[in-house]
C-alpha cells in the first residue's frame, strides 16, 4: 500500500509537459484544417493567375488595349462610271458626317439627346437612327448627320467631351455630272434598307449606298468594293487622340460604257420638251451610242433623299418622267412592224417579193372592214412598193397568208418582243401575241387578230431599244445584241467586235429586199419619209415610219372623210414612230425614235431621227478612240 501511495506522489510531483493533455488534439486538428484551406486558396489564386498571365494573357492584353483603341471599319468607294471616252458620269465626292459607336457610350439615348441640341434632329432622323441601333451591333457606326457644314463640324468637335461614342468621319457621296441627260442609263443610289442589310453586312457601314436604277443597281455588286478599318487611340472619355492605323478598302470596279455623253447631250437637244425616246446603236456590234428617254430627274436628289413633294410630283406628271422610255415603255410598233412581217412570209416560203396585192383602200373579212391608211387605196403593188407607201392592206393580206406563228417566230428573231440582255434593271420584253398565248388567257384567237397584227396593231407591244436592235439586225443580217458595258477597269470586253455575233438564219435576198424597201422609203419620189432624207453629201439612210393608234376609230368616223387624229386630244393621238440604219451601202448606225402622241411617224418622229442619224455620222463615235471633236449637227445643218 505505501508503494502505490508513493508511486502516486512520485506522479503528481513530475513536470506538467509530462502530462497529457486532453485539450491538444483538438487544437492539432485546427491548425491542420486552416492550413489546409490556405494552401487550397493559395493553390485557385495560383490558378487563377496562371490562367490570366498565361493561358489567356493574350486575350486580356487585347480587352485592355481596346479600351485605348477604338477600331471602326470604313465604306469602300464606290466604282466610277464614265463613258466610252472616259468621261465621268458617276463618281465620288468628299462629304463629312457625325457618327455614333453604341459600345463606346453607357448612355447611348443621353447622347444623342445631347447631340441633338447641337445639331438639330428632325423626327425622321430620330426613327431611322433608332431603327438602325435596333438592327445593328453595338460595334457598327450609327449615322447621325450627314453632309456637315464646317460650323457643325467646329460645334460637334466643341463639345466631344459631352458626346461619348460621337466622332466626326470623311465619306464619300455619289455625284452625276452629267445630271438629268443621263439619269435613266445610270440610275442613282440610295441608303440601304433592311432586306439589303440582310443581305449583306456590308451594307451597315455608315455612307453605304445601294444601286436602285440603271447601271447603279445592275452593277452593283461589281460598284461595291471591300470594306477598309481604321485603329485610333482614344482616351477615357472616347475622344480621339490620334490615328494608330488605317486600311484603305478596295475601290469598286470602274465601269466603262459604250455611251458617248456628247452625242446623248445631242440627242436630247434634238428632242427638247416632248415626251419621247430614241435610241442610237451600232449595228454591227450592238453597242449603244444614246439613249434618251424624256421627261427625266435628277438622280442626285435621291443620294440624299428625295422630298415627299418632289416624289408626288413625279409619280402623278402623265409623262412618267422615273420610267426609261427606252428600255420599259412598250408601244404598238405600228407600220414600222411591217418589214418583220414581210421577212415571215420570205423566210418559210409562203410569199416571194413579186407577189402583187392589190389595195382598193380597205380589205373586208367576214363582217370586218379593216381600213388601209390611205381611203383611196394604193392599186396593185409588190413588196418593194408596199413598203416604200406602207400600205396596210398589203400587209393585212399578207399576214393573212403567212400564219401568226411564222410572224411571232421572226420577229423574235429580230428582238421584238423577247428579252434582250442589256445590262439595266426593270426592263419590258413587250409581247408578239399568238393563238397559243391568246388561249392561255382564255380568249378565242380569231382572223381579226392576224389582220392587225400585220401592221402591228391590236396587241403587239415593243420597246424602243427592240425597234433599234431589230432594225441593227435587219441591216446587218447579225444577231447583234445591245449592251452598255463596254470594259471593266479599262479592260475592253468582247462584244465590241462584230465577229462576235452570229449570222442571222435568214435568206440574204430577203434581207436585201427588205433594206431596198426602206431605202425607198425615204429616198425615192412618192416614199412615206422624203423628211427623212439625209443632207450630207454621198450618204443614203433607209427606213420605216409608223404611227400607232391608241385608241379604235370607228368605220363611220374614218368613211366620213373628216377624221383627223392631230385634232384630238393630246392623250388620244397616235403615237409617231421612225426606224432607221445608214449608210445605206455599209450600215454602221441603227436609230429608233418614238415620240408619244406625236400623231404621224412621217411627220414628227422621221425628221427627228433624221437629224440623230446626222448628229451620229458627224460625230462617228463608232470609229474613234479618243474623243471626236465635239461638234454636232445644228438645226441650220439639216434645213
Amino acid at each position: 500500500m505505501r508503494f502505490k501511495r508513493r508511486k502516486r506522489d512520485i506522479k503528481r510531483l513530475m513536470p506538467a509537459k509530462t502530462q497529457k493533455d486532453p485539450s491538444r488534439g483538438i487544437f492539432t486538428r485546427r491548425a491542420l484544417l486552416i492550413m489546409a484551406l490556405q494552401t487550397g486558396a493559395l493553390g485557385l489564386l495560383a490558378r487563377k493567375l496562371y490562367s490570366l498571365q498565361v493561358e489567356n494573357g493574350d486575350k486580356y492584353a487585347r480587352m485592355a488595349a481596346s479600351n485605348r483603341v477604338s477600331k471602326r471599319y470604313l465604306a469602300p468607294p464606290r466604282g466610277h462610271i464614265v463613258d466610252r471616252y472616259n468621261v465621268a458620269l458617276a463618281s465620288n465626292k468628299e462629304n463629312w458626317r457625325a457618327l455614333l459607336l453604341p459600345e463606346e457610350t453607357t448612355d447611348v439615348n443621353g447622347t444623342i439627346e445631347r447631340f441633338s441640341t447641337i445639331i438639330p434632329l428632325d423626327e425622321h432622323d430620330r426613327a431611322r437612327i433608332l431603327r438602325e441601333m435596333r438592327h445593328k451591333r453595338r460595334f457598327v457606326p450609327v449615322m447621325l448627320r450627314d453632309f456637315l457644314s464646317w460650323d457643325e463640324m467646329a460645334r460637334i468637335e466643341l463639345n466631344a467631351p459631352s458626346l461619348p461614342g460621337v466622332l466626326i468621319d470623311v465619306g464619300t457621296r455619289r455625284v452625276y455630272p452629267e445630271g438629268e441627260s443621263l439619269a435613266h442609263i445610270i440610275g442613282y443610289v440610295a441608303p440601304p434598307n433592311e432586306r439589303d442589310v440582310a443581305r449583306s453586312a456590308l451594307l451597315a457601314l455608315p455612307g453605304m449606298r445601294v444601286g436602285r436604277a440603271g447601271i447603279e443597281q445592275s452593277q452593283d455588286t461589281t460598284l461595291c468594293g471591300t470594306a477598309g478599318s481604321v485603329e485610333m487611340e482614344v482616351n477615357s472619355v472616347g475622344r480621339v487622340i490620334s490615328e494608330l492605323n488605317r486600311a484603305e478598302g478596295t475601290s469598286g470596279t470602274k465601269i466603262g460604257l459604250t455611251i458617248d455623253s456628247v452625242l446623248q447631250h445631242a440627242v436630247l437637244g434634238r428632242i427638247g420638251d416632248q415626251t419621247a425616246s430614241a435610241v442610237v446603236m451600232n449595228c454591227r456590234n450592238g453597242e449603244v451610242l444614246a439613249m434618251a428617254s424624256t421627261p427625266s430627274f435628277d438622280p442626285s436628289l435621291f443620294d440624299s433623299g428625295v422630298s415627299h413633294t418632289q416624289w408626288l410630283e413625279w409619280i402623278n406628271n402623265e409623262r412618267t418622267p422615273l420610267i426609261n422610255k427606252a428600255v420599259a415603255g412598250v408601244y404598238p410598233p405600228g407600220s414600222t412592224f411591217k418589214p418583220a412581217v414581210a421577212m415571215a412570209g420570205l423566210k418559210a416560203g409562203l410569199i416571194s417579193p413579186s407577189d402583187r396585192v392589190f389595195c382598193p383602200g380597205h380589205l373586208d373579212v367576214g363582217g370586218t372592214r379593216f381600213h388601209c391608211w390611205s381611203r383611196w387605196g394604193h392599186g396593185s403593188l409588190d413588196l418593194h412598193q408596199a413598203l416604200k407607201f406602207s400600205c396596210d392592206v398589203y400587209f393585212y393580206e399578207m399576214a393573212r397568208r403567212i400564219g401568226m406563228d411564222h410572224i411571232a417566230e421572226t420577229a423574235h428573231s429580230f428582238g421584238l418582243g423577247t428579252p434582250l440582255d442589256i445590262e439595266l434593271p426593270h426592263t419590258r420584253t413587250g409581247l408578239i401575241p399568238t393563238p397559243t398565248w391568246r388561249q392561255a388567257h382564255h380568249h378565242h384567237w380569231n382572223g381579226g387578230d392576224t389582220i392587225v397584227s400585220g401592221i402591228g396593231q391590236g396587241f403587239v407591244q415593243v420597246t424602243p431599244l427592240q425597234l433599234a436592235t431589230y432594225t441593227s439586225r435587219l441591216a446587218t443580217g447579225r444577231a447583234v445584241q445591245p449592251h452598255l458595258v463596254r470594259s471593266l477597269n479599262d479592260e475592253t470586253g468582247p462584244q465590241a467586235t462584230a465577229e462576235h455575233w452570229p449570222e442571222l438564219d435568214m435568206p440574204a435576198a430577203g434581207l436585201a429586199a427588205l433594206r431596198s424597201g426602206m431605202f425607198a422609203v425615204v429616198n425615192e419620189p412618192h416614199g412615206t419619209a422624203p423628211k427623212a432624207k439625209l443632207t450630207i453629201p454621198g450618204v443614203m439612210m433607209a427606213g420605216k415610219t409608223g404611227s400607232a393608234q391608241v385608241r379604235r376609230v370607228s368605220r363611220a368616223l374614218r368613211e366620213s372623210g373628216h377624221f383627223n387624229s392631230a385634232n384630238l386630244p393630246w392623250e388620244y393621238r397616235p403615237h409617231a414612230l421612225f426606224i432607221c440604219f445608214a449608210p445605206y451601202d455599209n450600215p454602221q448606225y441603227a436609230v429608233s425614235v418614238v415620240i408619244e402622241h406625236g400623231n404621224a411617224g412621217a411627220e414628227a418622229a422621221a425628221p427627228l431621227a433624221r437629224d440623230i442619224m446626222t448628229d451620229t455620222l458627224l460625230r462617228d463615235p463608232a470609229n474613234h478612240i479618243t474623243p471626236p471633236p465635239e461638234r454636232v449637227a445644228d438645226a441650220s445643218d439639216t434645213q
